[in-house]
């Protein structure tokens, strides 16, 4: 293993895995997971997403008698993660600005590695530790979905998939993905307009009606892309519109959900043109499910004194986004969602500070130490 945690995580950031491309990252992990004394496993979750590695769990057996404690993160990155070359440049890890710098989440990954790489160098006493790096988060929470949780064995633990250290996001809110197919009729756009029906029409009047953005204070709706039509002088015959809706209350999900889809429906049921009906094909999805941690909860709880223990603003706050905790959390393992320092993420501005790197690496041995006194 690298000399530094610094260089540790940029041998990371240079591995490319973009989703459904975690292998190499994955082997690398696994390589450094057992020179540490893991154990080691691989399921077969690629088998179902199409990616090129299943996800990948650690066990270290501790010296205290007490259940295991579980530590998570995600191996793939957003789009354009391909060659980065990371820089430091002043007080923080960026790319070049071609690429992410993929601190989503391989700050989480180098935290996690180093801390217990730590603990177990210094020959303290520590309860068993369980490591979970998943695949395919980013697209989907492929991984997290696909996973067996009847192999891990402990109660709670924690995933390192936000931003500020010491922020814990004890919430995040359910979402659907829905795809919509638009269906109008092909016609020659100079010569015979007037025999055509505009997709590209039909969805354009169609989502300038829809309520989109921040609902209130516990649901976002989005139109995310669209796509369709093949040239100018050709009258579009299908439009493929992709949106999501998220939200804190079910209730609320669905009757935005319900508003986009019959939005999309009345509008099309304006267009016919002699036999021709424009329709819309709806596929929806739930994407993930709610969930929500209570202040006594043993995360929270735990969490609190170890950051308190640093010295370091203790926060906790319900999130926007999802992530594997959301799916974990409602197959009954209680984990909380906490920072690593990122910043910027899902962008070519993407960067961690080195002291972010630092103390997210000391506040998951302090986490460690903590759980293993009490």
């Amino acid at each position: 293993m690298k000399e530094t945690l610094v260089d540790y995580f940029i041998s990371l950031i240079k591995i490319d895995s973009e989703s459904k491309n975690e292998k190499a990252v994955a082997l690398k992990i696994a390589e450094d997971l057992r020179y540490l004394g893991a154990k080691v496993t691989f399921d077969n979750a690629h088998e179902k997403t199409g990616g090129n590695i299943g996800n990948l769990y650690g066990y270290f057996s501790g010296n205290i008698d007490k259940k295991t404690i579980l530590f998570c993160a995600h191996m793939d990155t957003v789009v354009p993660g391909n060659g980065i070359k990371p820089l430091i440049k002043d007080d923080r890890i960026v790319s070049d600005g071609s690429t992410i710098l993929g601190a989503d989440d391989k700050s989480g990954i180098a935290e996690i590695i180093w801390a217990i790489k730590e603990i177990l160098e210094s020959g303290e006493d520590h309860a068993p530790i369980e490591v979970l790096f998943t695949i395919s988060e980013e697209i989907g929470l492929l991984g997290a979905k696909l996973f067996d949780l009847s192999n891990i064995k402990s109660e709670f633990g924690y995933v390192l998939d936000s931003h500020e250290i010491g922020n814990l996001v004890s919430g995040a809110p359910a979402a659907n993905r829905m795809k919509y197919i638009i269906h109008g009729k092909e016609s020659h756009a100079g010569v015979a307009p007037e025999l055509g029906v505009s997709a590209i029409q039909i969805a354009s009047e169609a989502i300038s009606k829809m309520t989109l953005g921040r609902i209130d204070e516990e649901t976002t709706c989005s139109v995310g892309t669209i796509k369709g039509g093949t040239a100018t002088n050709i009258i579009p015959k299908e439009v493929v519109l992709k949106a999501e809706v998220r939200s804190h209350n079910e209730d609320k999900l669905q009757k935005i959900t319900n508003h986009i889809t019959q939005v999309l429906i009345n509008t099309a049921a304006k267009y016919k043109l002699g036999d021709f009906q424009a329709s819309v094909e709806s596929v929806i999805q739930k994407e993930y499910p709610a969930f929500v941690l209570n202040n006594d909860n043993q995360s929270m709880l735990l969490a609190k004194k170890a950051t308190s223990n640093l010295g370091i603003p203790f926060k906790s706050e319900i999130g926007g986004g999802g992530s594997d905790a959301n799916i974990f959390n409602f197959n009954g393992l209680e984990m909380a969602v906490v920072g690593s320092g990122m910043a910027n993420v899902h962008t070519v501005n993407e960067y961690i500070k080195l002291v972010d790197l630092e103390n997210g690496t000391k506040w998951v041995k302090e986490i460690i130490r903590e759980y293993s006194k009490g």
